[in-house]
């Protein structure tokens, strides 16, 4: 079941479980019509950061397997499907066939309590193994 905290804010994993530049964790969250969408969270550069996980270009899920969001540098977010790259900091699109148009639709996330926490209605999606934690 998708519930999330009374702040509003859902409670996906534990900090460490995300590696800098390493494999993503898939969510299941509700958007605003109630239908449940995937998305993930990933870290890069130190931080924690979430998005729908939808290709801006073509609705396909970005992952080539589950978790496998980003490129080898852990720079670019990287449609399995289509080639096209996202910065990984903002969704932006990099390249590919995007061209520099568009981006994924980001989703806000914070850490504390040493939890990556994401707003709305989310949990880890039951169905994918989690990432090993970071050591």
């Amino acid at each position: 079941m998708i519930d999330a905290a009374a702040d509003g804010w859902s409670r996906v994993c534990g900090s460490a479980v995300l590696a800098d530049g390493g494999d993503g964790l898939r969510l299941r969250c509700r958007d605003a019509s109630g239908a449940v969408v995937a998305a993930f969270v990933i870290r890069t550069g130190g931080t924690a950061r979430a998005f729908v996980n939808r290709c801006a270009h073509v609705p396909v899920e970005l992952d080539w397997m589950p978790g496998r969001f980003l490129d080898e540098s852990g720079l670019y977010l990287v449609c399995a499907t289509h080639g096209a790259m996202y910065d990984a900091t903002d969704g932006h699109c990099a390249g590919g066939p995007c061209r520099g148009r568009g981006g994924l639709q980001s989703l806000p996330v914070q850490e504390r309590d040493g939890s990556v926490w994401v707003q709305g209605l989310c949990e880890a999606d039951p169905d994918v193994t989690s990432p090993t934690p970071a050591t």
